[in-house]
């Protein structure tokens, strides 16, 4: 009796679709998956029937596609920034790479939750790269309950046996504090997000890292809450000037919105940039290289981060054998005006 394809695909140790789109010549597996296929359908002399070659073809469009799935909870992510643009375009390049499509999805949390996750399953994806950035614990659970091979992008939960790529955010958030001690010779102040997520956190470790490692008192550092935004930091920083609040000589600040917002605030406030306060942010946004004074900051590689992200999910749908990993991009320091 000839073999069957979920014969082949038990042998090759992947899906029976995966097998399909391999025999059809179809997007979906890697050239090096796509070539073990055709070895053991010859070896046993397997033959696609023509009927299943029609059928197949539908199945092939959806299967052979991963879901950039994008969360928004409450508007902290803006998925029209150049951050989400580079990793978007960094994940359908690293899709295109390996021979699948991409596909974008928003995920609303305001919205009927059941009913994206049902359209969700009834997608067919081979895989779903999940944006995380907003996310916490309880809302990944649904999720990981649709039986999809999932990635974590921008995030991470201890708890949780999953594939994570996201930002070295300790490492980039040391390095810049540092800098500012070194350079200004004296304790930094930090402007930090109202609003809480993990990346920001994991920053704040870095800040207060680099102090300690400085012979400082983390007690000592002056802090700013900010919104993350320029429009809603640039307020805030206004309402901390007007106060009478004593100001640092330096800060780092959780994202360049931030930043660009405080600066602006001490601008109009009459201080001068980096001669009275220094600031260094964190993404390096296209605006950093084109405002006055020309922003310090810290580079987060976010095309490299797509394609990464990609690679790592398709390993996951084609491997027999696959150990979930966390890998963390590390980032830049990027010198410009807005540091003496």
């Amino acid at each position: 009796m000839a073999i069957t394809a979920k014969e082949i695909a038990k042998i090759v140790g992947i899906s029976p679709a995966a097998v399909s789109m391999a025999l059809n010549n179809k997007p979906g597996v890697s050239n090096l998956t796509r070539e073990r296929v055709r070895e053991v359908a010859k070896k046993y002399g397997y033959t696609l029937p023509r009927n299943e070659l029609r059928e197949v073809s539908d199945d092939v469009r959806r299967e052979g596609t991963i879901g950039f799935v994008i969360y928004k909870k409450s508007g902290a992510v803006v998925s029209d920034t150049p951050f989400f643009a580079h990793l978007s375009e960094g994940i359908s390049e690293g899709c295109a790479f390996h021979n699948y499509n991409c596909s974008i999805t928003y995920f609303y949390e305001q919205a009927d939750v059941r009913q994206q996750l049902r359209e969700l399953a009834y997608s067919k994806y081979s895989g779903i790269i999940l944006l995380a950035t907003e996310m916490q614990l309880s809302d990944l659970k649904p999720f990981l309950d649709l039986g999809i091979p999932i990635l974590i992008l921008d995030s991470y939960f201890e708890s949780v046996k999953c594939n994570c790529v996201l930002i070295n955010n300790i490492q980039g958030a040391f390095m810049a504090t540092n800098y500012l001690v070194s350079k200004c010779k004296s304790q930094p102040g930090y402007l930090r997000s109202a609003y809480k997520i993990g990346n920001f956190d994991e920053r704040a470790d870095g800040f207060y890292k680099a102090i300690r490692a400085n012979g400082m008192s983390a007690s000592k550092s002056l802090v700013h809450w900010l919104a993350p935004s320029e429009n809603g930091a640039y307020a805030d920083m206004m309402q901390v000037i007007n106060s009478g609040e004593e100001l640092a000589r330096c800060y780092f600040a959780d994202n360049d919105h931030i930043a660009i917002g405080a600066i602006n605030a001490l601008k109009d406030s009459g201080y001068r940039i980096p001669e009275d306060v220094s600031i260094i942010g964190f993404d390096d946004l296209p605006q950093c290289n084109s405002m006055s004074p020309k922003l310090s900051t810290i580079q987060v590689p976010k095309n490299y981060m797509g394609k990464l992200a990609a690679r790592q999910l398709i390993t996951q749908i084609e491997e027999k054998n696959y150990f979930t990993t966390k890998i963390e991009v590390n980032t830049t320091l990027i010198i410009r005006q807005s540091t003496k």
